[in-house]
């Protein structure tokens, strides 16, 4: 059993609770947010308390937190309130160093876009500018604001309702949906690090059946206390619809595999059992999900 820190947040440091929070809670996706003042001064800046919370109707919520340091708002958030408006861009890794470039803290009035290099992207229906950089951009209208607290570090939810969706059509498949790998997103972390939704961070995994699967709990015990297989190896099994029956049983102990094992470590039932559980990993790395089950179902402990 690992050892686990206990901690009260009332105890910790502001310092010390955003650090365990932010690095633990993480990647989180990035939104550079354009606002717009009552004088039709233009602010954009990132934020990393963000995402998406429904899709019918389309919500999207970023949080400009109050300063931990002196309790003062964000031009952000001052901005919404007087401008119910705002212009989500997302990030990806080709503007990473932009990006970060823009969350300074520079005088009110100041044009982010400017000073990062950004290129505006018109607006159809909102005041404010998309990213023409980000690969998409979602013009939004401010439906409400939430203040979490009224001390610094205290977040601020702004939730926004998508009124219009601007894609890069470079980072469309030819069925029309958007490629991931092409995406290239890039996700905040805790401290000065980021994530890159890139190469070998990608990796799929089939959404679990219509019908419910069987569960890591009618596994084999040998299976469930395996040192061999992983959690996630197990996870996969448990997401077959059906344990296997005498019938598949019989079949993977008449196959050529199953007989060869036993041949070379049925004297020794922890070297033939380690071969199962090796053999199993082999199929279920190899999306053999049914074929890994029934080898394992095979090995009677």
């Amino acid at each position: 059993m690992p050892k686990f820190l206990s901690l009260d947040p009332d105890s910790l440091t502001i310092p010390q609770r955003h650090g365990y929070l932010l690095s633990s809670v993480a990647p989180r996706p990035i939104a550079l947010a354009s606002t717009i003042d009552k004088e039709g001064n233009i602010n954009l800046s990132p934020f990393s308390f963000f995402n998406v919370f429904s899709s019918n109707p389309p919500i999207m919520i970023f949080s400009p937190a109050r300063r931990g340091r002196d309790n003062t708002t964000k031009h952000s958030l001052e901005n919404v309130k007087e401008v119910k408006e705002c212009t989500i861009s997302i990030v990806n890794y080709s503007m990473v160093e932009q990006m970060s470039l823009s969350s300074s803290e520079y005088p009110k009035g100041v044009n982010e876009f400017t000073k990062a290099g950004f290129t505006p992207l018109a607006s159809e229906l909102v005041r404010t500018p998309g990213v023409a950089e980000s690969p998409v951009s979602f013009e939004c209208k401010v439906q409400d604001i939430i203040e979490l607290g009224d001390q610094g570090a205290a977040g601020n939810l702004v939730i926004c309702k998508v009124v219009k969706i601007h894609i890069n059509e470079d980072f469309l498949k030819e069925d029309g949906k958007l490629d991931t790998k092409k995406l290239d997103l890039v996700g905040r972390m805790g401290d000065i690090w980021y994530s890159r939704a890139n190469g070998q961070a990608l990796f799929e995994i089939p959404k679990p059946l219509s019908t419910p699967g069987i569960g890591v709990d009618q596994l084999p015990r040998h299976v469930i206390k395996s040192e061999i297989l992983s959690a996630n190896d197990l996870g996969r099994l448990g997401n077959i619809v059906n344990v296997p029956t005498e019938d598949d049983i019989f079949k993977s102990r008449s196959s050529l595999e199953f007989k060869s094992l036993k041949k070379d470590y049925g004297d020794n039932k922890e070297e033939f059992r380690t071969a199962v559980h090796y053999k199993a990993k082999d199929l279920i790395f190899a999306g053999k999900l049914k074929e890994a089950a029934d080898f394992l179902f095979s090995y009677e402990d």
